[in-house]
This record gives structure tokens, C-alpha cells and sequence, in this order.
């Protein structure tokens, strides 16, 4: 079914205004200041453009029309999920902007046991959605980033994402079976085989793979409205362990050979830099929720209280502050599969160099795997920002080698600047590495982070000032660091404004690349500068 809306030619932001009231309803489109701003930045990058308005479609109807008719008014169009995007994946390249607010699209279309499908609205959270099918027994393969409690399924799909399940099944795309996305020109397009009538999608590669066009685009190819995932049976039994390394090199190799031996459902480590910041957070024995999904967690209420005591009496200081921690999650279907598959992994780590801990962090991600976005902030209310790459195997040690280089040139000017430094790491698949280095120092917050950090937690922190000398350092790190990426050829998730793509392709695939460009967004007006894609004067 298609809107029918009668577009006069469009001048200004209130004549679309009430163009788009007609179609979502007037409750659905904002003007607010304050609220534009929100949409106008990202974790990263602070408001310079401001969109002229905020359309929330609840449907793909109204997503259909809306988006034809903000194209016919002469604006581009900037897709927003949760707002987690800290690679300009989002903010309006100039003020003829609208933004597409996905949030109110947010239902579970179809979930099927017998087909182990389920189709979900783009504006879905990955809690919600595994919330849905845990009732069934089910589970997605890779299942949620740890921002899942906000992020939704369209961003994710969007910007590609790593964490929950990662290790055996790869990023969230590779669990995507169809989509349903709206073009620039309001067209709506359907991937995958889809069964009787187009409304059952059940399987993926029915001839060229359409529906990986749209996944990792940034939502500059099309606006994702429904998603289609496969399920599997959720695995019944699950154990974790920690070992702690005492080099990157150890560690590294210990995660590659995981990777390899497809053991492990994810893997999360740390460097000594993360590893202090996080030990400066509250402590995980004051968490009475933590402790709580803990003991929840556990096939007996016995049992989680003795989980839960052992992390309360041992915190998070059994790991030595020069230390890189590792901790990694097996699961399957039988006790004895997982027993064996957490042998092998511990063969693994210790053949590595490394030493069996307290698995106090390991058991806490698992049975709370969607926590508060607090870490949105340095804890004690620093700036914080991620880069990240994702990397062969056999590479891994040697970027993380150049970027110590890095780090120690620039040592006196980053502590003069007061810039700490961390790496989060952890493992896709059998064949890649994530290298995920972050960046704190002493700059305010904005309103991307009040919108997002607890307020009862923000409000322990202190607000810094603006730190334009401090900021433009990161600016300067950042650059070595994607340098040092594109020596190695390495990929990247959410590659937004902020990770060379469009250039960084051969010129055969450019042209086949701007070709699609051309036909999905023929004014350029989805997300225009994202992907490296050209900005133009105006959207019309």
C-alpha cells in the first residue's frame, strides 16, 4: 500500500512540516531547537550543521512517503537510529536536512519457528528482539552489540556490528537473510527469496546478494524498514573462563588461534590502558543489578549466590594493571561439546603464555550483556571516543606494534594533554581480528551523551569545559592511527564520514559502486559524504 500525498513545491521547513504532519501525524514531526540539535550530532562530532526537522515514520508506508517527500522538497535525508554512531554516520551535512527518527518503527513483523525467521521493524532494539525470541527457545546467531539495551536493528545492519555470538557467526550482516528498503526515491525494494506472496523471506542468495548492498552502507544506499534475521536454537548450555597475557603479542596470538579453532562464541579483551580505566569505575560488587543478572543467570538460585559472592568479594583487582585480560564464552547443545570446547580453548591460552583468573568480567557480560550505555564517558566524566579496525589474523600484532609506536613518539604532548588510551579487542568469525583503540581526555559532554548515560550515574561525574587544544591532539592521533590502517588494508564497521571507502576502492568496483549510488539515490540525498560519496551544493 502506497500514501497518497500531494507535494506543492516546497520553499522552506514549514511547508514540509506540514507535508509530513499529514503523513505521520503532527506529533511525529519536531521542530524543537534542542531536539534538532540531538539529531545534528554524534558521540564524535559536535553540531556544525543543524537538520531542519525530525520525521518519525511508524510505518513503511509513511517511511515511503516521507522520504519522497522530503526528496521533492529539495532536502537530503539523514537515517538515525539510536544515536550510537561516533563516525558521523548521521549528522546532516548541511541544514537542509531532515532527520528520519527509526525508533517508532520498532514491532516484531513475524517470527517463525518453522521457517527459524524473524522479520522486525528497523527501529527494533537488539534487546527487544532477544527478549522475543528467547520466549521460544530461539536465539539470533550473533545476537547484539553491548550497546544492544539502545541500538536498533537498522542501525546495526546499517553500520555493522561485533560482540554477541561474533566469534562463530561473524558481524550482525551476515545473519541477515532480507530486507525491505525504502530508495531516495521512495520506491520500495524487497531482497531474498520471500516465499508465497513476497511476505515469508527465508533465504538469502537468490542469485547476486542484493541485500548485501544495503548492509554496512551507512544508510546511504536506502532506509532500512524491516529486517529479516535467521534463527537458531538457543544453545543450552554455556561456561566462560578469563586468562590474563603479558604482552599484546601473547594475547593476539592466543585470539587468533581461537578464532581459528571456532571454539569460542565471542571473545573481549583488554590492554593494561582499559584495564586501568575500568578498575577507576564503580565497583562491580555495588552493583546490586549486576550481582543481581548474575544470579539470575545460573541454572540454580545455589549456584548464583556463589557467583555472585565470588565477584563481590573479588572485583575486578585480580587482574594485574600490566596484564591484558581475555575473556571468551563457549556454548552448545550438550555440557560435553562445551566442556571440550573450553579445554581446547584453555589449551589454547596457556600454549599462548597466559594464566587463568577470576572469570569475574567474562561471567558478568554474559548475564548482562546490554548494559546502561555509561562507558559513553571516561569515568570520571572525560570525553570518550573509539577508532577501530578489523584485521587478518596474521596482521593483528604488527598494527597494534605501530600504534604503540605512535604512542610513545607523541607520549609527552598526550600527557601534557592528559589523553589516556585503551584498547578493547576481540574476534569475528574464524578469519579477522577487531582492533578497537579509544581515546579519553578532559573535554565536556554533550547532549548525545545526557541523552543516552544514566542520569542517576551522569550525575556523579564532572562536566568539563570545552578543551579545544586537548580535542584537536585525538584529531591528530586518529589520522596516524587510520594511516596505519590503510597500510594494512584493514575494514571497518560504521565507516560513516570518518574511514576512506569510496576512494579507498579499485576503479573498477568505484564505478559499479557509484552506478548503484545512482540508481538507489539518483539526487544524492541519502547521507550525502557518507561512504565518501560527494556532497553537492543542495539535496534538490
Amino acid at each position: 500500500m502506497e500514501l497518497e500525498v500531494r507535494c506543492a513545491p516546497l520553499s522552506d521547513a514549514a511547508g514540509l512540516h506540514e507535508t509530513l504532519s499529514t503523513i505521520v501525524g503532527s506529533a511525529h514531526v519536531h521542530d524543537d531547537l534542542t531536539v534538532r540539535e540531538l539529531h545534528s550530532e554524534d558521540v564524535w562530532t559536535p553540531v556544525s550543521s543543524t537538520v531542519a526537522l525530525i520525521v518519525a515514520p511508524g510505518s513503511t508506508e509513511e517511511l515511503a512517503a516521507a522520504v519522497r517527500a522530503t526528496g521533492e522538497a529539495g532536502y537530503s535525508i539523514a537515517p538515525r537510529g539510536a544515536g550510537m554512531s561516533y563516525t558521523g554516520g548521521y549528522v546532516p551535512a548541511h541544514d537542509r536536512t531532515v532527520s528520519f527518527d527509526m525508533r517508532r518503527m520498532n514491532r516484531i513483523v513475524r517470527l517463525s519457528r518453522e521457517d527459524m525467521t524473524i522479520t522486525v521493524e528497523a527501529g527494533a532494539t537488539w534487546t527487544a528482539v532477544n527478549d522475543e525470541v528467547s520466549k521460544h527457545g530461539l536465539r539470533l546467531p550473533f545476537w547484539g552489540p553491548m550497546s544492544g539495551l539502545s541500538s536498533t536493528i537498522g542501525g546495526g545492519i546499517s553500520q555493522l556490528n561485533a560482540m554477541f555470538g561474533a566469534g562463530q557467526y561473524g558481524t550482525s550482516s551476515e545473519s541477515v537473510v532480507a530486507l525491505k528498503v525504502v530508495l531516495a526515491t521512495g520506491e520500495v525494494v524487497r531482497t531474498g527469496a520471500r516465499g508465497p506472496g513476497g511476505d515469508t523471506p527465508h533465504y538469502r542468495h537468490f542469485g547476486p546478494d542484493l541485500t548485501g548492498l544495503f548492509c554496512g552502507d551507512c544508510g546511504t544506499l536506502g532506509v532500512k524498514a524491516e529486517v529479516t534475521l535467521r534463527l537458531i536454537t538457543a544453545p543450552k548450555f554455556e561456561d566462560t573462563a578469563s586468562f590474563s597475557f603479558p604482552t599484546g603479542a601473547a594475547l593476539l596470538n592466543a585470539m587468533a588461534e581461537i578464532a581459528r579453532s571456532g571454539v569460542a562464541a565471542e571473545t573481549c579483551a583488554f590492554d593494561p590502558g582499559l584495564t586501568t580505566i575500568r578498575l577507576k569505575r564503580a565497583s562491580l560488587a555495588g552493583d546490586i543489578k549486576t550481582l543481581g543478572a548474575v544470579v539470575a543467570k545460573e541454572k540454580s538460585f545455589g549456584k548464583g549466590l556463589l557467583a555472585a559472592a565470588k565477584i563481590a568479594v573479588g572485583g575486578r583487582n585480580f587482574v594485574a594493571p600490566t596484564d591484558y585480560p581475555l575473556h571468551f564464552a563457549c556454548e552448545g547443545r550438550s555440557k560435553g561439546a562445551v566442556d571440550a570446547d573450553m579445554a581446547e580453548a584453555r589449551r589454547i591460552c596457556i600454549a599462548a603464555g597466559g594464566s587463568e583468573i577470576e572469570n569475574t568480567i567474562a561471567k558478568v557480560i554474559r548475564a548482562m550483556p546490554f548494559p546502561p550505555l555509561n562507558s559513553m564517558l571516561g569515568p570520571t566524566g572525560e570525553a570518550w571516543v573509539p577508532v577501530h579496525c578489523v584485521c587478518s589474523l596474521s596482521t593483528a600484532p604488527a598494527i597494534l606494534a605501530e600504534i604503540y609506536e605512535v604512542y610513545e613518539r607523541r607520549r609527552a604532548e598526550m600527557e601534557a594533554a592528559e589523553i589516556h588510551t585503551g584498547f578493547l579487542f576481540s574476534t569475528m568469525a574464524s578469519n579477522a581480528i577487531v582492533l578497537e583503540p579509544v581515546f579519553f581526555w578532559p573535554q565536556g559532554w554533550r547532549k548525545v551523551h545526557e541523552s543516552a548515560v544514566e542520569p542517576s550515574h551522569l550525575s556523579r561525574l564532572t562536566k568539563r569545559g570545552s578543551n579545544p587544544d586537548g580535542t584537536a591532539l585525538v584529531v591528530e592521533l586518529r589520522k596516524e592511527l587510520f594511516a596505519i590502517f590503510a597500510r594494512y588494508g584493514t575494514g571497518h564497521f560504521q565507516i560513516g564520514r570518518t574511514y576512506p571507502y569510496r576512494e579507498s576502492r579499485d576503479p573498477g568496483s568505484r564505478a559499479l559502486l557509484d552506478a548503484v549510488k545512482a540508481v538507489a539515490d539518483p539526487r544524492g540525498i541519502l547521507n550525502p559524504g557518507v561512504l565518501g560519496f560527494p556532497v553537492g551544493e543542495n539535496a534538490a
